[in-house]
């Protein structure tokens, strides 16, 4: 790597500079390509951009669900025996005559009955996962108006304070090992990848933002999911690889092999929902999304999460191939057009592969509940598979895995036509060439003026061969003298 650095310049502010001078012919089509797709996506971003306010759902729920939230830290947890309800339904239908009822007794860390301890109930399968004191909880506090509503929530209506507050269950308090895991995760990116780090952590709140203020507004107020998803896509990616590997043809080439992607993994998706009949009725959550939401497209938001889960798998392919095209050419400059695509296609072949496995773990992964359920079941495979939660992963795997399949050769090809088609730099290329001290040489070397030595021979940088792509030389190792 000694020898494809040390010929780059490195000017303030940008990234490292390429090991050549790029054709400006190629540059040109290259902008040609890319600047009508981003004023294309600043023009569509201000169309489907949020005006006023979307619907919430404050409204349209009961008074349960609008309690004020306020914190605690368990002191004891109990457990009885109580009358089965409904909620308490096994497997196979029935009602037990019996049941678990548990409580716990928290101690109030904000709210208007601060510092008092108050008992609440909680669901029996919280109980059985595990509880214990010193565990921080969230609970939802009821005037005593909101008695009956607290009631609706929990099995047991939990005594009331001498305030008539009433408390009731939500969850567990998860802030603070959650921050603890975001710091870790910042503190290891910058100290390993230092300000490339810091750009990436930047890039990934920003597309965050996106998704917050962009993204979940526009799809609220019933615009276009499919334009709104790959709109926000491509301003995101733009963003996030320009800010974490600087601006350069590398980048550009990862860029537009990643806009490719996303317009193929978008055509293919909508064609795919509509196809398999992709509702997005297939969960609770779903239902009640429905509900709230009126007359919102489900079977959008189903293609429009596809595509943005494809986000980060495609963005590693297609920088992965770029970078890859670029350290071939630095380590063998003699290749041609062909010659670089082959090698990099060899190195996506083996990034597509481990990739393919990435995504189909971590869907299934994220489905094991729903896995474990159908399990229970004892359903046929077949009808598995082609039910309608199960189906959406299905689809959201294989129509990623399409779009990864063809953005590499895209991007690769991209890649190598670039680097084929530029040329070495020279002193005239440097940044610094104005400089009045351009004509000074860079180091007084005591051995400038001395013949090339045989002890400083090394084999020809084309002959660096991890995968075999230079056996047809008939002379990879003749050895080059060092100038």
């Amino acid at each position: 790597m000694g020898g494809h650095h040390s010929h780059a310049h490195v000017a303030a502010g940008t990234a490292e500079s390429e090991p050549f001078v790029a054709d400006r012919r190629v540059i040109v089509v290259l902008l040609a390509i890319l600047v009508p797709i981003l004023i294309a996506t600043a023009v569509a971003a201000a169309i489907l951009a949020p005006r006023g306010t979307p619907p919430s759902a404050q409204s349209t729920v009961t008074a349960a669900v609008a309690g004020d939230r306020v914190s605690g830290v368990v002191r004891s947890t109990s457990a009885k025996a109580c009358d089965g309800e409904s909620s308490d339904r096994l497997p196979d239908g029935s009602i037990p005559a019996k049941a678990t009822c548990a409580s716990v007794v928290a101690h109030l860390n904000s709210g208007p009955d601060q510092g008092k301890d108050v008992t609440v109930s909680i669901p029996p399968q919280v109980y059985r996962a595990g509880i214990s004191p010193g565990d921080r909880v969230d609970l939802t506090r009821f005037t005593s108006q909101e008695a009956d509503a607290a009631a609706s929530i929990d099995q047991t209506k939990p005594d009331a304070l001498p305030s008539g507050n009433v408390y009731a269950w939500i969850d567990f308090s998860r802030g603070l090992p959650l921050t603890a895991l975001a710091v870790l995760f910042a503190v290891l990116v910058i100290g390993v990848a230092r300000l490339r780090g810091l750009a990436a952590i930047a890039g990934l709140a920003i597309a965050y933002l996106t998704i917050i203020k962009f993204m979940l507004p526009a799809l609220r107020l019933g615009e276009n999911p499919v334009a709104v998803a790959v709109v926000g896509s491509i301003a995101v990616m733009t963003v996030v690889l320009y800010l974490a590997h600087g601006v350069s043809a590398k980048t550009t080439t990862a860029l537009l092999g990643t806009i490719f992607g996303l317009a193929l993994t978008g055509a293919i998706t909508a064609w795919a929902a509509s196809a398999a009949h992709l509702n997005g009725l297939s969960t609770d959550d779903n239902y009640v999304l429905s509900q709230l939401t009126g007359g919102l497209d489900l079977s959008g938001i189903i293609v429009c999460g596809i595509i943005v889960a494809g986000l980060g798998v495609l963005n590693d392919v297609t920088i992965t191939q770029a970078s890859a095209i670029w350290e071939i050419h630095g380590h063998a400059p003699h290749l041609g057009v062909g010659e670089l695509f082959a090698s990099g296609m060899r190195v996506g072949r083996d990034h597509l592969a481990s990739t393919i496995y990435t995504i189909a773990f971590a869907y299934a992964g994220a489905a094991l509940p729903t896995l474990l359920l159908i399990d229970l079941y004892q359903q046929p495979w077949a009808q598995v598979l082609t039910s309608g939660q199960i189906a959406e992963e299905i689809v959201r795997t294989l129509v990623g895995s399409i779009g990864l399949i063809l953005a590499i050769p895209v991007t690769t090809a991209v890649a190598a036509l670039i680097v084929s088609s530029g040329r070495r730099p020279t002193t005239t290329d440097s940044p610094n060439r104005d400089s009045p001290n351009r004509d000074r040489p860079v180091r007084d070397s005591p051995n400038r003026d001395r013949p090339n030595r045989p002890d400083r021979a090394r084999p020809d940088r084309g002959s660096w061969d991890p995968d075999g792509w230079d056996q047809g030389r008939s002379d990879p190792g003749t050895p080059q003298l060092l100038p």
